[in-house]
């Protein structure tokens, strides 16, 4: 796989670890540079373990894999961006925080599936997986930390408006977005 394919793979994949990246920069207040590196760091890891992880399988899973990966991003991100709805209807102001290692494991999950079947497609066609699961973990990372801090400097456009909920609103689209993918 040359250069030029490789990191149109390792944006498209990043992408929906950026989206997750600026909704947690608009919906959480004074966020530290240790989450901002927490959450980076979760996300370009998973983004280069899935990929690894989907190569070794092989192409005997392959079938599984794709018949089911995007209904488990789905629910996974249905379920974080449900759940922060209902706290902030329910007057808790964001319980559900994505820096949590329990959210953030969740969010780092649903947002690498699609690598894993993606790994699961190099072994397929023989690619080497070394180079490109690198540059898609290092991608994945530079998105989600410029995702977080662009987030973060929209977050006064957001002021009046409940954001939990457009956050959580906005991880069921991530999750409806794939799911239609998927189907279509």
């Amino acid at each position: 796989m040359d250069i030029v394919s490789t990191l149109f793979v390792a944006f498209s994949l990043a992408m929906d670890a950026f989206s997750v990246s600026v909704t947690s920069g608009i919906t959480t207040r004074g966020i530290k540079l240790s989450q901002i590196l927490k959450m980076s760091s979760s996300f370009g890891l998973f983004q280069t373990f899935m990929p690894i992880l989907g190569w070794s399988i092989g192409s005997g899973l392959k079938v599984y894999i794709s018949t089911i990966d995007h209904w488990i991003a789905f629910g996974l991100l249905a379920f974080v961006g449900i759940k922060m709805i209902y706290e902030s209807i329910k007057g808790e102001h964001l319980v559900v925080n994505p820096f949590n290692n329990r959210t953030l494991l969740l969010l780092s999950i649903s947002t690498s599936i699609d690598a894993l079947a993606v790994g699961v497609s190099f072994s397929f066609l023989n690619f080497p997986i070394l180079f490109p699961v690198l540059i898609i973990g290092i991608i994945t990372f530079i998105l989600s930390l410029l995702g977080i801090l662009m987030g973060n400097g929209l977050r006064h456009f957001f002021e009046n408006v409940r954001v939990e909920i457009l956050g959580g609103l906005i991880l069921i689209g991530i999750g409806i977005k794939i799911l239609i993918e998927h189907l279509v």
